[in-house]
Order: structure tokens, then C-alpha cells, then sequence
């Protein structure tokens, strides 16, 4: 009966642990955006640049 009340206080320990990480992150903004992880595979990943300078252009017309 006494190993009961041991893991009994194992658990409480172990679940405040798990509320004060979760207070802490909230508390922190690792939950402030939700609405672009939805959306980031929407998005290119590659930026395309031209690889040209403007110089070059004009002389080679």
C-alpha cells in the first residue's frame, strides 16, 4: 500500500513538471502563430533570382 502513495507522488511530480514546461513555453510565444505552419507548404522554397547584372543587358544589345 505505501509503494501507492509513492507513485501516487511520483505522478503529481511529474505532471506539474509537464504544467510548469507547458505555462513556460506559452509564457514564451512558442504558440503565437498557428497559422503559418498550415499554410508553409503552400510557399516555393527555391527564391529564383536573375543571375544577370543590369550592366550586362544593355551592352548586349
Amino acid at each position: 500500500m505505501s509503494a501507492l502513495f509513492i507513485l501516487i507522488g511520483i505522478s503529481i511530480a511529474v505532471a506539474g513538471c509537464f504544467l510548469a514546461a507547458f505555462l513556460w513555453s506559452v509564457n514564451n510565444g512558442q504558440f503565437d502563430d498557428d497559422y503559418t505552419p498550415s499554410i508553409r507548404m503552400l510557399f516555393d522554397d527555391d527564391i529564383k533570382t536573375s543571375t544577370s547584372k543590369p550592366e550586362q543587358l544593355t551592352q548586349n544589345k
